[in-house]
């Protein structure tokens, strides 16, 4: 396949009258931390967006998407990306955190929304389940993709959650890095079977658990065989600290 290459100039778009559906934006009033992945522990903003495309069972914000247990419309707000920017650049911390649901349902509105973010001088992580290959608009200087391909394993049928051509489109941007959720051996030879199928580096593994207790025990279930395949291993650190707090 063709490798995509990020833009080295801004497209030629504009947030003005654009809106997106978000569920909660934090990080400014109180702060936080990046929990997970390459920028584990770096101070951090966090855009949640409305809705996803994928049903996980294990899913830990299920208050953005599911409709049989959450009333969505009460969970959400419309708001516009002058909004969304000026909430961000009122607050000096450097990284924002665009993440779901799944955001990327939504990337036909998020291009005027990342040039907005890095005119005002932020860096943009995008948490993304790796189900829809990023636009070449987003793919550029100050944007990374934490792409975090579900298993089966994690409560999902991998027919809907793994999709080869996105998750290829994402390794070959160079804005990538792949971050699993496990909880046993078997779904590290599964991830190893993903990552060899489809050029996927670097590789994150992160231990499933919404609490201390849990992820210590999933955390010493799998070090050693991490650590031997010279994977990276993150931690879920709002968890740790703050005990899963929403908005945190």
């Amino acid at each position: 396949m063709t490798t995509p290459q990020p833009l080295t100039t801004k497209p030629a778009v504009s947030g003005a009258g654009l809106w997106l559906i978000v569920v909660e934006c934090f990080g400014v009033e109180v702060p936080t931390f990046q929990g997970e992945g390459p920028s584990c522990g770096h101070p951090a903003l966090f855009i949640r967006l409305s809705r996803c495309n994928l049903t996980c069972t294990k899913c830990d914000t299920p208050y953005s998407w599911d409709s049989s247990r959450f009333d969505l419309r009460k969970e959400s707000t419309k708001r516009t990306v002058a909004d969304l920017v000026g909430w961000a650049a009122s607050s000096p911390v450097e990284l924002v955190v665009i993440t779901g649901g799944e955001p990327l349902l939504q990337q036909s509105r998020l291009a005027p929304l990342v040039h907005g973010l890095l005119d005002a001088g932020k860096r943009v992580e995008f948490e993304t389940n790796g189900t829809i290959a990023p636009a070449l608009e987003l793919m550029v200087d100050g944007v990374q993709f934490n792409v975090s391909p579900k298993l089966s394993s994690f409560g999902v049928e991998e027919a809907k959650s793994i999709v080869p051509g996105s998750l290829e489109a994402f390794a070959a941007c160079g804005q990538a890095a792949f971050k699993f959720v496990a909880s046993t051996a078997d779904d590290l030879d599964r991830i190893a079977e993903l990552a060899e199928a489809h050029h996927l580096s670097p590789v994150w593994v992160m231990p499933e658990g919404t609490t201390a207790e849990a992820l210590i025990a999933a955390t010493r279930v799998l070090a050693d065989a991490v650590a031997a395949r010279h994977w990276y291993f993150t931690t879920r650190l709002h968890v740790l600290a703050f005990a899963d707090s929403r908005g945190r």
